[in-house]
């Protein structure tokens, strides 16, 4: 690899800033690797998002996958990330490429690799292909033959959520929903699989503004602000919010009462395991809510835990039997459907749930905290270049009056306290911050501990 220029993959795929390191020479080099990594005779599928060039990104991509002699299946429009790993899954197909940064900032763009199996490339994949990084000449002339075939891949994708999804038990169901697709690939395509239902459904910032409007297409609470006043003053039933390539969701209940992933992850195991009645256990990441802890041992289901990233999480639904996995980002993935998270899928979910139980999101919400306890769950993001991390081998035996009972730092630090409260510093593994969690039984507690780990950090 030339020094000069850093190509690296992180947490979920590799992305950089376009036109800095995140360049079309760059994007053929990372190309050119995978091709060297698979060989000659393959399939793949190639997808992007609504981002800056990334129509052109990726025929730059499969122009030189099709040199290679892969055959190339390049999506004819942009689409959702989750649409892609179901093409690869479905087709049956040997790996998959996707043009997105997901929820990074605009100025960002990415690169993901989905397996066979439509899960993402774990490291023992991408490390391979990162070998192959700038070891043999980029075969980028011009594509004049058959090998790249530009295809609709959303119809199949549609299809199956259409099946899925219990259609019959949602179908004269009046709830009003409010979808903010955050100017991403998510678009409308939950509008094609309501489609013949009673369902209100309207859209916010659905749109292509590559742009995202000036702010990141992150379905955290600062940045969805305008979809909870909608939600409260149109009196909606549930609102949702997807992330730049549609795979993560958030959402908001009636009032406009943000509701977190963390607490997403557990209604969708309640829902799946209670309702409709699915074996398996939940996966969390070692920054999940305690909440999930409670659920699993109230369902009498296993917990797993991983570190963060999907890619963890998709492993154990390829080898275990999991009922629902999440990350405290939105990724959320569930059983007999790809190994990946697909926010529409967990949107879409919600909804069936509120029709199964016929009752608004706020009141299912509200049920779940009463059996299982409310927990107030805090992130802040800190550039890099102003933090130092804590010393592992001098942590406090304390937290603001609260013993420390446990440490956690197989992926970051984690200090869990004796009333269940905690906090943890992770760097991220997409971009050059930070992050700081805190959890706690009341607010005032999350908020201290939040406001202690950036003094822990800071000289």
């Amino acid at each position: 690899m030339r020094d000069n220029i850093p190509i690296k993959f992180g947490t979920d795929g590799w992305r950089a800033i376009i036109a800095d390191t995140y360049t079309f020479e760059n994007v053929r080099v990372v190309s050119q690797a995978v091709a060297d990594y698979l060989g000659e005779d393959k399939k793949v599928a190639v997808g992007f998002d609504t981002r800056f060039l990334s129509a052109d990104f990726a025929y730059a991509a499969a122009e030189v996958l099709a040199n290679n002699g892969i055959e190339t299946i390049l999506s004819d429009r942009f689409i959702p990330t989750p649409a892609l790993s179901f093409a690869v899954k479905s087709r049956r197909l040997d790996l998959g490429v996707m043009i997105t940064a997901s929820h990074n900032p605009a100025e960002y763009n990415g690169y993901k690799i989905k397996l066979s199996s439509g899960g993402a490339a774990g490291p023992e994949v991408t490390k391979k292909i990162e070998a192959f990084l700038f070891k043999n000449p980029v075969k980028q002339n011009k594509y004049t033959g058959g090998l790249i075939k530009k295809e609709d891949l959303t119809k199949d994708y549609v299809r199956f959520l259409r099946s899925y999804i219990d259609l019959k038990r949602i179908r004269d169901k009046k709830f009003k929903v409010l979808v903010d697709a955050m100017y991403g690939a998510g678009n409308t395509f939950i509008a094609e699989v309501l489609k013949g239902t009673k369902i209100r459904l309207e859209f916010m910032r659905n749109t292509v503004n590559p742009s995202f409007g000036g702010r990141r297409p992150e379905p955290v609470e600062e940045n969805l602000e305008e979809l909870k006043r909608k939600v409260k003053e149109g009196r909606f039933d549930l609102g949702i919010a997807l992330d730049g390539d549609a795979d993560r969701i958030a959402a908001v209940a009636p009032g406009g009462i943000f509701i977190h992933p963390q607490k997403i992850l557990g209604l969708l195991a309640i829902h799946l395991n209670q309702d409709r009645g699915l074996s398996g256990g939940i996966v969390k990441t070692i920054c999940g809510t305690t909440m999930i802890d409670h659920i699993a041992q109230s369902l009498k289901i296993k917990l797993y835990e991983t570190p963060v990233g999907f890619k963890y999480i998709s492993n154990l639904m390829e080898t275990e039997d999991i009922v629902a996995g999440g990350e405290e980002a939105g990724g959320m993935g569930v059983k007999n459907y790809i190994p990946e998270r697909d926010g529409t899928m967990a949107g879409l979910l919600l909804l069936e749930m509120m029709s199964y139980r016929n009752k608004n999101m706020l009141k299912i919400l509200n049920e779940m905290e009463k059996q299982f306890g409310r927990y107030y769950y805090l992130r802040r993001d800190l550039a890099l270049k102003e933090r130092r991390e804590p010393d592992v081998n001098n942590l406090p035996s304390q937290l603001l009056g609260k013993a420390v009972v446990t440490v956690k730092n197989y992926d970051g630090v984690k200090l869990i306290c004796e009333d269940e409260s905690w906090l943890m510093f992770r760097g991220s593994g997409t971009e050059p911050i930070m992050r700081i969690y805190s959890e706690a039984k009341t607010l005032k507690r999350a908020k201290e501990l939040l406001r202690l780990g950036e003094e822990m950090v800071f000289d």
